[in-house]
Order: structure tokens, then sequence, then C-alpha cells
């Protein structure tokens, strides 16, 4: 089957995934990914744009053969995780007389990785070109969208933007561009939750620099292409922003029903204050959509048990994870229970501590939760939707 031309002369050669359903060892994919790689025919010379992740190198392959297309001439590194580049040896394999177009960052990345001989590279700098004849690639750096060396590449003649993972999302779909917009809103909100949200400010400044381009086209590393880019460009603005939604994130776990109870009627208290609430128990929930609530929320409540004098580990689990993807919340508590003592909330506080937030009083119980308990819940509820009045 040929590779589908997704533009006069620019083909899509890489890979759908559809069965995929972990990346990284860490991250689920319920609906599997794909990995772009995109072909440019121009005047002069053929330049490939990313690879493909090295189990389905031999997809890479038979679409490169399938183009058409007597060689490759440029292969473009925009990213040196192997899901991008580790399929370039083989190309260059392939291609003897092929160059790897990189930044200086990448390009020692790569030799580090995939041991690729420093004579097959090609640097280039922020803003500057490459003429294939007729098109030209000017590349821009976007450092830490995810790793300090990423980079895009803007076809100036077809206003076209190779992004990289920049507003990438995993999804194995056969469609070559966005159908249906919900889907790959989730889609995409997960992947920026999961990957892209500990870089939020660098992503606002880098949207700035984009938007001067004049782009009619996004092609991404993961996911259907956009070709009406404003779609996920606005989405992207509002995720990175600073503004927040009156809503409360609860991911809680209970082992002997006492924090259970402090929860349910904590949900109930915030529901009767006109505030939302998004629960999670840890023992079953889906941890990307725990980081795609974290996306708006403006208050993250922890419900957690004591084990053995300190936190239940799902909720050790889950307040590392807020810390390392440093939403724009800001507030934070806890709420739980214990049975003879423990440092429960400061343990969790120690690992949310990199987060901007005002850490509210916190709710801890001695067994099962009394009057005294819930009439302290109530306060807690109060105050949080007093806070959220006020932003």
């Amino acid at each position: 089957m040929k590779p589908r031309e997704i533009k006069p002369g620019i083909f899509s050669v890489g890979a759908v995934d559809w069965d995929r359903r972990l990346f990284d060892e860490l991250i689920p994919l319920p609906d599997g990914t794909s990995y772009n790689s995109y072909l440019i025919a121009g005047g002069d010379k053929t330049a490939l744009i990313d690879s493909v992740d090295p189990p389905l190198c031999h997809m890479l392959e038979e679409n490169l053969k399938a183009a058409g297309k007597p060689g490759i001439d440029y292969v473009v590194c925009l990213h040196a995780e192997q899901d991008h580049s580790g399929s370039i040896p083989r190309v260059l394999e392939l291609h003897p007389g092929a160059k790897v177009v990189t930044n200086p960052k990448c390009k020692g990345m790569l030799i580090d990785h995939l041991q690729i001989p420093e004579e097959r590279f090609i640097e280039v700098g922020d803003r500057e070109t490459l003429s294939l004849g007729g098109r030209t690639l000017e590349f821009i750096y976007t450092p830490w969208v995810h790793w300090p060396e990423t980079m895009t590449a803007y076809l100036r003649e077809d206003k076209l933007l190779f992004s990289c993972d920049f507003f990438g999302s995993h999804l194995a779909t056969s469609d070559a561009f966005v159908t249906d917009e919900a889907t790959v809103y989730e889609a995409a909100k997960r992947y920026y939750a999961e990957i892209m949200m500990p870089f939020r400010k660098f992503i606002r400044k880098h949207l700035e620099v984009l938007a001067e381009l004049g782009i009619n086209f996004i092609a991404p590393s993961h996911g259907p292409a956009y070709d009406n880019p404003a779609f996920i460009i606005d989405a992207y603005r509002d995720w990175a922003s600073d503004s927040v939604a009156n809503e409360v994130v609860l991911p809680y776990t209970s082992m002997h029903g006492s924090t259970k109870e402090m929860v349910e009627y904590f949900t109930r208290a915030l529901m009767a204050r006109g505030v939302t609430v998004k629960r999670f128990d840890l023992a079953r929930t889906d941890l990307g959509k725990l980081a795609m609530a974290l996306v708006d929320t403006a208050t993250i409540v922890l419900g957690a048990p004591t084990v053995l004098g300190g936190p239940h580990p799902l909720v050790v689990q889950t307040a590392y994870l807020a810390g390392a993807l440093k939403p724009k919340a800001r507030f934070a508590s806890v709420i739980g229970s214990y049975g003879w003592g423990g440092r429960t909330v400061e343990t969790l506080a120690s690992f949310i501590s990199g987060l901007n937030v005002e850490v509210l009083e916190p709710v801890m119980v001695r067994g099962f939760p009394r009057e005294s308990d819930f009439a302290d819940l109530d306060k807690l509820a109060d105050k949080i939707a007093e806070k959220h009045r006020s932003l």
C-alpha cells in the first residue's frame, strides 16, 4: 500500500502501533499510539523527518520503498528519544549518502545512545534553514518540550510545522488528519498532562514564537495531523495558562473504611457549596485520567490512611506524581485517618513542596470519624469554596 500523501510531495511514512498499552514502562496507552515520520520531496533533495520506534522499523522501510523516492539526502532528527530516533541507524545503512540534520545537543545524545558516527551529522542552529530545492526547512529550537534538545521544523512554502512531541497525542488511528476533535482533544490532553505539563512555562514562550509563523498545518510525531491548527494551539494556550477551574481533585484510598467515609462526606460537602469534585479511587484508577484532571484543577486534596506511621503507598505515589507534573493548582490539603499516630501529613507535604500551592488545614482523624471531625470537613469545604470564589 502506498503511503499517504498529506500534501503534494509530502508523505506520511511512519507506523501505527495499534496494540501498545504502556510507554516507557510508565505511561498507559489505552488507545495505542503512532510514530510519525514524514518524507519531503524537494526539487533537489529529499528529507526524512524523524524515524520510528525500532520494533516497527520494518514498517518504515516498507513505506519508504512504496513512496517511490530513489534516495534520502537528509534525516532530520527533532528529538533524541528512541521512538523518534531509534531507526535512524537502519535508515543510514539503507541510504549511505544521507546525513543526519540536528542541533548540537541532540547530536551528542544520538552519538551516545545510538553510536551514529560523527561524520554523518550536519549541525543546525536555531532559526537556521535548509534548502531542498523549492522547499525550505527552518529549524526552531523548542527546548524542554519535553527534553532539552527538542526542536521543530517549519516548511516555509507550505506553512507546515513538524512539531515533534509538541501537540502530539497517543492515539492509534487510521485517519491521517483529525476527524473527531472530541476524541483527539481528550488524547492530546492526556498526552499534555503526562508529558508536557511540567514544562508549561516553556510551552507558553514557545507558543509565542510559533504564533509568528503563520502555521496552516501541524504534523506532530504522535497522533493525527492538524489541518485546523487553531484547534490544538488554542487548547495548549488554555492548558498552559495560569487559569484554574472551580474543581477539587480528590485522589484517595481506604483500608478499613474510615478514610472512605470522610471522602464520601467531603464530596457531598463540596458539591453543596458549588465546587466540582473529581474523585479517584487509587486502588483502581487510571493514572492518566488523574493526570488529566490535574491540568485545570484549583485544589488537590489527598485522602490518606496511615500505614506504619506514614501515608499509604498509593497516596505517596500520587503525591510524588503531582509534585513531578507540577500542575497549576493553587491550594492543597490532606484528609485521612490513623490508628495511633504518624507523620502522614508531613510526608505528603514533602512530596508536593515544589508546587506553588497554599496548604489548607488538614483533617486527620484517629479511628472512625465523629461528628466533630465531620464539622472540620465542613470547615475545610467552606475554606476551599471561599478560596475558589476569590480567584
